[in-house]
């Protein structure tokens, strides 16, 4: 390839795709990432990072402000009208190991996390492109050719690689002519976004989950004095408009009579059907997708974001090494690897999205797989099980963060693979 050829080309500047371009510019690999959106979005939209997700944050360097920027998440208060009717506590509390250190979700707004990328990618030299959209692309036996638009003048971009992180609705998946198996709740409405309602204890998450017309929540949002609003709309019922008058009037619905609490300042709405979606291909040539370009998660849970997320740590790791000379063939072992994890995660989350459609409590109830510690690889293409090997930590597992000593007690540096 020539020095005019761009390592690798990322279409889309979520969480998957920042993650993605800030793994491949600390390896010293040359990658632009473009987004057709003219700006960063500024709702709260995925807003759970799974302890699994932390860790990755920490080793790209930004743990430490995602910490900053966001808190554990708050224990549930369920109302009846204007009574307090039960407290819930969805996932236990786990206290910090050696091996774990971070061992409980942290709570933090999507715009923050993605700030965070972003900032951690300028210090790297990489500026993010909004405002670009991929328009078209082929791809030879060498690399893709890309076209490019910004301001109504194209570019034609050579790249060896190209990675499609860009969405549910991604153009690339849509060019390479895969399925998006599964289904959308068409009759499964829900309002959601971003607001301030005064006369709310923002040390809760608050659930009216019997409200006339369909359960109301409303979950604080870590120093912005806003809300992240759910507020579902039963099947054949009106879709409210999306203004703040009308949203005013449900909550005031849901938490009467005599209800002060008063919406206002929604900093965005907006109207969501839940997907379960994904495709059986992660790879076609030269071109790659991840994240919600390949897997559409139902809310429950919050796996979208973390799933996106760990795609791309285990593809960025890979492109980095086959673009410093290791075998093209471990590419391969991405979509091997990856399609298995999302797909019991997407299950997972269907499961849970059902529970909460059936008006179940328990489905409320969020156990340690969410935690996603115990994903792996074991059994995959770079980890055979080996028989008779009885090892706690084995090829494939998450590696435990306890620090290593030798024979004499004396800590030593331990390197191993990222995943």
């Amino acid at each position: 390839m020539s020095h005019d050829t761009l390592p690798v080309l990322v279409i889309g500047a979520g969480p998957t795709g920042l993650t993605l371009a800030c793994d491949l510019a600390r390896r010293g690999i040359r990658v632009r990432i473009v987004d057709a959106a003219p700006g960063p979005f500024a709702g709260s939209r995925g807003k759970g990072l799974s302890p699994r997700t932390l860790e990755v944050m920490d080793d790209l360097g930004v743990l430490d402000a995602v910490l900053a920027a966001g808190m554990d998440y708050p224990r549930l208060r369920l109302h009846w009208r204007r009574f307090v009717v039960g407290r819930w506590t969805m996932m236990a509390r786990r206290a910090a190991t050696p091996d774990v250190p971070h061992p409980n979700p942290w709570l933090v707004p999507q715009a923050r996390t993605e700030g965070i990328l972003r900032d951690r990618l300028a210090s790297l030299g990489v500026p993010v492109e909004f405002g670009t959209a991929l328009t078209g692309f082929t791809q030879d036996d060498t690399g893709v050719t890309a076209t490019l638009t910004r301001d109504g003048a194209e570019e034609t971009v050579r790249a060896e690689y190209l990675v499609g992180a860009d969405g549910g609705h991604s153009r690339v998946r849509k060019a390479l002519g895969l399925t998006f198996h599964g289904v959308t709740h068409e009759e499964e409405r829900m309002v959601v976004g971003d607001v301030r309602v005064d006369g709310l204890d923002p040390s809760h998450w608050h659930v009216w989950p019997f409200a006339t017309g369909g359960m109301v929540a409303l979950c604080p949002l870590p120093d912005t004095g806003r809300f992240q609003l759910a507020l579902q709309v039963k099947p054949g019922a009106p879709l409210p408009e999306l203004t703040e008058a009308a949203i005013h009037q449900r909550i005031q619905e849901a938490a009467r009579p005599g209800s002060k609490l008063r919406l206002h300042d929604a900093s965005w709405l907006s109207v969501y059907r839940p997907n379960v979606r994904m495709v059986d291909r992660y790879r076609v040539g030269r071109v790659f997708i991840a994240g919600d370009a390949a897997h559409v998660h139902p809310p429950a849970g919050g796996q979208g974001l973390n799933t996106g997320v760990q795609d791309a740590y285990n593809l960025g790791w890979k492109l980095g090494h086959v673009l410093q000379g290791a075998d093209p063939a471990l590419l391969d072992t991405y979509e091997a690897e990856r399609l298995p994890v999302a797909a019991r995660v997407l299950g997972l989350s269907s499961k849970l999205f059902d529970g909460m459609r059936q008006g179940r409590m328990k489905a409320l109830n969020r156990g340690d797989e969410l935690r996603q510690l115990g994903l792996g690889y074991r059994g995959g293409p770079l980890a055979p099980e080996v028989p008779g090997d009885t090892a706690r930590v084995q090829a494939g597992d998450r590696a435990p963060d306890a620090p290593c000593v030798d024979a004499h007690g004396k800590p030593v540096r331990l390197e191993v693979c990222a995943e």
